[in-house]
């Protein structure tokens, strides 16, 4: 049996994009992740369950900050080289995000800076980096008269020192619903392959993104499922009118049971699970009777698919600064980290846990940890499932990337 290709995942959150690596063959070394939450997660299903990862001795199995990784084990570091085929993913969105306050001074910006340093330590064969689309833009208000943080990461990868050749690197911008995905996800997604290797092979970076659309008709026909999926194709057999129970993790709070799978791609999603289980996760929020009152209005009367915001929001009475409801036939908005964005298509509620994660390609046996929500001065530490669902890389897609890095990697 031949060798994996083997990679470690930085910034690993709860494991989308380890899921997806395995899927497609991949080996894992170990992975960084500094929540204990999404940390908890990951080890559940990638580390205990799936046995992925060759994790070192020199690494205790837990939750890590990259910063004292790069100060306690640098020579542990440097002597992976030559063992890494892939150092994968990128730091933590939220200062890059057109989506949130999108701030230059956000501290979690700098984590750009240890993410060049691990590389250059480590110094993998070929690098696989994701963000936000908002990672390509210039801040216009703050220091430094606007930093495009995708050309400081690209120069800092490019620049060769003492004992560092340097990366060739090639980055566009992706939309996963092109790939699969029931969501409209724009990120940008960058690729190197270390300048050594590069001067001995026929392969340029920006072959990753043609052998990436080439490939994808026939990944997805393998997987039983067409070129794109709309959202009621992939979490119409969640309903709460299917029937509810007790949530199994959550006192006071309902979930429901499974109805027929409708789709292939619902099939494919539950191919590991009974249908007699309780779906994980799909806890339904206790809303007011004057919350689901606006959501019922909204449901009847508000444009499917449309942000409703600014005076707009007076008619339906809705006082956070915007929302969608979702339309059934059209793949999902970008998922946030707040579930509380978004109306379900057909039901006067908000979208549970499970149905982000069938939303982002999470297969129904993967199972997310530790609490449901949280809020206030604690969003900014704390990763409850939401959050990790909402800043997941759809397994699905990494899934598709993990194959083309293997063609690169192996001829």
């Amino acid at each position: 049996m031949p060798t994996k290709n083997t990679y470690i995942d930085l910034f690993a959150g709860c494991g989308g994009l380890s899921l997806g690596l395995n899927q497609s063959g991949w080996k894992g070394l170990f992975a960084i992740e500094k929540s204990p939450y999404a940390f908890a997660t990951l080890k559940h299903n990638l580390v205990d369950n799936l046995n992925h990862f060759d994790w070192p001795e020199w690494l205790v199995k837990s939750r890590h900050d990259i910063e004292e990784v790069l100060k306690s084990k640098t020579k542990e570091l440097k002597e992976l080289r030559g063992k890494v085929d892939l150092v994968a993913g990128g730091p933590p969105c939220q200062g890059f995000s057109s989506a949130g306050r999108r701030e230059e001074s956000d501290h979690r910006n700098e984590l750009i800076r240890s993410y060049i340093k691990f590389i250059r330590l480590v110094q993998p064969k070929i690098i696989f980096f994701e963000n936000v689309k908002g990672f390509t833009q210039r801040f216009k208000k703050n220091r430094s008269k606007g930093i495009n943080y995708s050309e400081f990461v690209q120069k800092g990868l490019r620049r060769s020192g003492k004992d560092f050749k340097g990366y060739e690197v090639y980055g566009e911008l992706i939309d996963f619903s092109e790939f699969g995905i029931p969501q409209k996800r724009t990120r940008f997604i960058l690729v190197g392959i270390r300048r050594d290797i590069f001067e001995k092979s026929t392969f340029v970076p920006n072959q990753f993104f043609e052998l990436l659309k080439s490939n994808r008709k026939s990944f997805l026909v393998n997987k039983g499922l067409g070129s794109t999926q709309n959202l009621e194709e992939a979490i119409s057999d969640l309903l709460e009118e299917n029937g509810t129970v007790d949530c199994p993790d959550s006192k006071g709070f309902l979930s429901s049971v499974y109805s027929k799978a409708q789709s292939p791609y619902q099939m494919l999603m539950r191919s590991k699970v009974s249908s007699k289980r309780i779906p994980d996760s799909h806890r339904f929020a206790n809303h007011g009777k004057e919350t689901i009152s606006v959501f019922r209005t909204l449901l009847s009367k508000a444009p499917k698919g449309k942000k409703i915001e600014g005076k707009e929001r007076e008619k339906f009475n809705i006082k956070k600064r915007g929302i969608v409801v979702l339309a059934p036939n059209k793949p999902s908005p970008t998922l946030t980290s707040h579930p509380d964005d978004y109306v379900h298509y057909c039901e006067p509620r908000i979208l549970s846990v499970r149905e982000y994660a069938r939303i982002q390609t999470f297969p129904d046996w993967f199972e997310f940890k530790e609490k449901y929500t949280t809020g206030g001065k604690l969003r900014i530490v704390e990763v409850p499932r939401y959050t990790q669902v909402g800043n997941a890389i759809p397994p699905l897609f990494s899934e598709q990337a993990g194959v083309v890095l293997k063609q690169i990697l192996n001829g």
